[in-house]
């Protein structure tokens, strides 16, 4: 169904019904849940717009900012365990390198001392060498 709704459109955008590589008897759940997820939010933006003036476009782009920046935080501290922490030995540049999206080079200047330090405060494990 085509709209001009501008809340019904962005949601849409960033809640989709992924069904690649789902099995087809959970296909009607997956989409009533998308459908479900959309309704919510949309209700959530409009009484946001509504009583407090955000514009719904805007208040997206900025959670959509802060979970690229949550997943950059998460994919250094990822790969400072696997380079400082990891046992019996780091894990291979190269396969890092494959998984994160990244050339080899920039898995060695991924991560500094505070994203070092903020797995050994998680996890009470200390580098296997001095940090950075």
């Amino acid at each position: 169904m085509v709209t001009r709704d501008l809340i019904d459109n962005i949601t849409a955008l960033v809640v989709r019904a992924d069904l690649e590589g789902q099995p087809p008897e959970v296909h009607d759940d997956i989409v009533s849940w998308a459908e479900g997820e959309r309704a919510e939010m949309a209700g959530q933006l409009r009484l946001a717009r509504d009583e407090g003036g955000e514009d719904p476009l805007i208040t997206l782009l900025g959670r959509a900012r802060a979970r690229m920046l949550a997943a950059e935080r998460d994919l250094r501290l990822l790969l400072a365990y696997a380079r400082e922490f990891a046992e019996p030995r780091p894990y291979r540049l190269e396969d890092l390198a494959r998984a994160a999206g990244m050339s080899i080079s920039g898995i060695r200047t991924a991560y500094d001392d505070d994203e070092v330090a903020e797995v050994t405060a998680v996890t009470g494990l200390a580098p296997r060498r001095a940090a950075l």
